[in-house]
Formats: structure tokens, C-alpha cells, sequence
């Protein structure tokens, strides 16, 4: 399996809660899964885990570099596992609903504004808080 692989490389033991959070955060849809969303999903699929392990789990998968927690405005931390790929997030202030983009243009012209301050960029979060016409 491998989130168990994923597991022992971040240095955690294999246990049958840590495996099932990491599938379902590796099968989710969508990508950002709060500590209820995740605690919920498993009570659905019968499984006996509480929602403290629940916490308890996401909490050592983010310390581990597994899982990026984001605290969007207005709303709870939801998880995401850290692919390694940079993306930025539009969140829906009505709905909730967080959703993944990409831009090229934006990320050179960030780049571009901290160097014409005199800084190098060592990381960033662009979120973008949206509602409905």
C-alpha cells in the first residue's frame, strides 16, 4: 500500500487509523477535507475511529510535511495533502467550497514585484475570496 510507504518515510508507525485517513485524503473529492469531513467520511465507511484520533492524526500528518493545514477566513481548518505542487485557492464565502488554480502569469509578476523590492520570495499563499453573481 502506498500511504504506508508514505507513513514509515515521514517517520510515523503504521496504524489502521493513520492508513484509512490517508486514503481517504488521498481518494477525496474535494481536495480539502476538514477533521469532521475526514471524521464523517470514516464513520460512512463503518469505521470505528473517533474524531479526537481524527485530530490527533492530521495534526501529526501536518508536522510530518503529509498534510498542509489551511486556516481559510471565516471558516475551519481543512486539509490537504502536500503534493509538492504549488497551487493557489479561490475560496466561495456562500458556499465554502475551496478550489485549486494555477496561473503562470500571476506567479512571475509576484516574483517579479518582491524583486523589484529588494526581497527573494521564500513562499506565499494567494487565496481569493469569492461569492456568486
Amino acid at each position: 500500500m502506498p500511504e504506508n510507504n508514505e507513513l514509515r518515510k515521514a517517520g510515523l508507525k503504521v496504524t489502521l487509523p493513520r492508513v484509512k485517513i490517508m486514503q481517504i485524503l488521498e481518494t477525496c473529492e474535494p481536495r480539502h477535507m476538514s477533521a469532521e469531513d475526514v471524521y464523517k467520511t470514516l464513520m460512512e465507511a463503518g469505521e470505528d475511529v473517533g474524531l479526537a484520533t481524527v485530530y490527533r492524526v492530521l495534526t501529526q500528518f501536518e508536522a510530518a510535511g503529509l498534510v498542509i493545514r489551511h486556516n481559510f477566513d471565516g471558516g475551519h481548518a481543512v486539509f490537504e495533502l502536500d503534493d509538492g505542487e504549488h497551487h493557489d485557492h479561490i475560496v466561495c464565502v456562500d458556499s465554502g467550497e475551496v478550489f485549486e488554480f494555477y496561473d503562470e502569469e500571476i506567479e512571475r509578476r509576484q516574483h517579479q514585484i518582491v524583486e523589484e523590492m529588494g526581497y527573494e520570495m521564500v513562499d506565499h499563499n494567494l487565496v481569493l475570496y469569492v461569492k456568486k453573481k
